[in-house]
């Protein structure tokens, strides 16, 4: 189940392209939209709106391959792979975390860290991050999921910034290898 950051919906390209690097993989990819672009509104909904959607999308996938939601991997791009992981924390049973830009913190404020929940997320989880993101450097990043239990595996897209522009195909490639590999 792929969610997308928080200027775009469901039919974000990065989303689009992980969707169809698994396309005849055996796994089914949903991608989801959050209310407040369904309700056509720019601003994200408050977190608890963000993680409830997460939740209920996870549910509603799981029920409809007929597996148990421990058997479905969760994640987006930054604010919803963020979404995706406070779920897990929270209690949402998932096979894996897959994290894309991850948004350790807003740009130009490091010490403003959004890993409160990393302790409590005991399932692998990836994080494909570009070496010049402004919301996480490698340091930052690698420093902060130490606190995460589960296994994490950190992959680098050489040049990316936030972004990832024109990096889609690498990512995609990324998430779908260490998918089939589990």
């Amino acid at each position: 189940m792929l969610t997308p950051g928080a200027s775009a919906g469901r039919d974000q390209p990065a989303l689009v392209a992980i969707d169809d690097a698994l396309a005849g993989t055996g796994i089914a990819v949903e991608r989801v939209d959050f209310p407040y672009r369904l309700a056509g509104r720019r601003a994200p909904d408050k977190a608890p709106v963000l993680v409830g959607t997460v939740l209920e999308a996870a549910t509603t996938l799981a029920a409809a391959l007929g597996v148990p939601s421990r058997q479905v991997a969760v994640g987006g791009r930054s604010m919803g792979g963020r979404m995706c992981s406070m779920a897990v924390a929270g209690g949402l049973e998932a096979a894996a975390l897959v994290l894309v830009s991850y948004p350790l913190h807003p740009p130009g404020n490091p010490d403003r860290r959004r890993v409160e929940h990393f302790g409590a997320l005991d399932v692998p989880c990836l994080f494909v991050s570009g070496t010049r993101d402004a919301f996480a450097t490698r340091d930052e990043l690698e420093a902060a999921t130490t606190a995460i239990p589960g296994a994490v595996t950190h992959v680098w897209v050489e040049g990316g910034d936030h972004g990832l522009r024109g990096k889609d195909a690498a990512v995609a490639g990324v998430v779908a290898h260490w998918l089939t590999s589990r």
